[in-house]
């Protein structure tokens, strides 16, 4: 019984080999190039519906565009940026000129076009933005005419504040005290940076204050001209104020004829106060100033002597309304444009009993209070000019005398009254 159970079951291994041999199945041999060939890839599982939505696609193309704007919008920021702070092109030193009532654009195009910056559009757009031309109208700042002086290797920023400070280059011109209205006329003229033509009709004499006077290109020569009249009312208004309660003279007109004399009668500082109070003691005393200066502008008007021309014996006697060895008191208008000093010396004379003056030879002068020792004194300063023969070649040429301050002898004024 046992034999036949045992015999009626089946090996445990040979089952499990069957079961194993029929779930694999048999093994088919394969030749080389068939195992070289790849197995089959499975098929990617189908898109559902929600994926294949066309909003859906449109939305993913606006977001990768909307990144792909934003990366360029950064890069190019950045590279403005970097340009219009980096060092420029330019070598040297240069001078650039800002016309009146150019654009940022236009600048900007001519700041390229002379290498100045490497990019006109840079400078353009964000010099735009730091104006505050993206915001209101009344918040804008703007770039200012003129002429500036670039300096070598200037940022596109430096450059716009440069531009937006307007401080452009500064030019000058002088006028020197004592010149007449024509002649400080004729300087605005002949300067070649200035533009513009000045009125037909000048400004009176004694009215322009000499100074000197700053601008920039393209300065209009009536504006220098306004601001010479206008500092030189403002100038005699100023020191007439403080002027010596005592002075014989009551106007402020006769005041700058007067400063205007002792302008051309001296150069020295330290000697305008004491030739004021020579001609107020004349004056006081009823005497003829004498002053050559007059005898001048009587002859030649604003258009001044020429250089090589001395006064000679007889323009004294010559009629003319300034010749003061003619008349009495002052000429009828200023021979000059004083200057600070004299119009203070005028104002604040020096009290003295000198009468008259003449030239001591050495750019100055010497006084006296009585003929005699202005005699003595003439006599000096002709000794002086023999020997130095200082204008005695066109003195004698023409066989008359020359003369410097007040003469002596015979053709000197007298005192009249007390």
């Amino acid at each position: 019984m046992s034999n036949s159970d045992n015999g009626g079951e089946l090996p445990p291994s040979g089952g499990n080999a069957a079961n194993n041999g029929s779930s694999r199945g048999p093994i088919i041999p394969k030749s080389p190039n068939e195992a070289l060939k790849p197995e089959r890839v499975p098929d990617p599982p189908r898109r559902s519906k929600k994926a294949r939505s066309q909003v859906i696609i449109f939305f993913n193309f606006v977001m990768t565009m909307i990144v792909l704007v934003c990366l360029a919008g950064a890069a190019i920021f950045y590279y403005a940026l970097s340009s219009y702070h980096s060092p420029g092109p330019l070598a040297a030193n240069t001078s650039f000129v800002v016309r009146e009532g150019a654009g940022i654009a236009e600048i900007a195009t001519s700041l390229e076009r002379n290498e100045i910056i490497e990019d006109a559009r840079v400078f353009r757009y964000v010099t735009s933005v730091n104006l505050g031309y993206a915001g209101s109208a009344e918040n804008r700042r703007s770039l200012k005419a003129g002429e500036y002086e670039i300096k070598a290797h200037a940022t596109m920023q430096e450059i716009a504040d440069l531009l937006e400070s307007g401080k452009s280059i500064l030019y000058s011109i002088s006028m020197p005290e004592g010149l007449t209205v024509r002649q400080m006329a004729l300087r605005l003229r002949e300067d070649t940076i200035l533009e513009g033509n000045l009125p037909a009709d000048l400004p009176a004499e004694g009215t322009l204050r000499p100074d000197t006077y700053k601008f920039s290109r393209g300065t209009n020569r009536s504006e220098i001209l306004s601001q010479m009249h206008a500092a030189q009312q403002k100038l005699i208004d100023q020191i007439w104020e403080r002027r010596d309660p005592d002075l014989p003279i009551k106007t402020k007109e006769e005041f700058v004829v007067l400063a205007s004399i002792v302008e051309r009668e001296t150069g020295k500082d330290d000697e305008r106060a004491h030739v004021a109070s020579v001609f107020f003691n004349r004056l006081q005393k009823g005497m003829r100033l004498q002053s050559d200066p007059t005898i001048i502008y009587g002859i030649f008007g604003g258009d001044g002597k020429p250089s090589d021309r001395p006064i000679y014996r007889s323009d004294l006697q010559k009629e003319t309304p300034y010749n003061t060895y003619k008349i009495k008191g002052l000429p009828p208008t200023p021979i000059s444009n004083p200057g600070r000093a004299a119009l203070e010396a005028v104002a604040n004379p020096w009290r003295t009993k000198d009468l008259y003056f003449v030239a001591d030879g050495t750019g100055g002068h010497v006084f006296a209070p009585t003929l005699e020792e202005h005699n003595a004194n003439v006599k000096r300063w002709r000794r002086i000019e023999a020997e130095r023969k200082a204008g005695t070649a066109a003195a004698a040429n023409a066989g008359e005398e020359v003369v410097d301050g007040q003469p002596d002898g015979a053709d000197a004024e007298r005192p009249t009254g007390n």
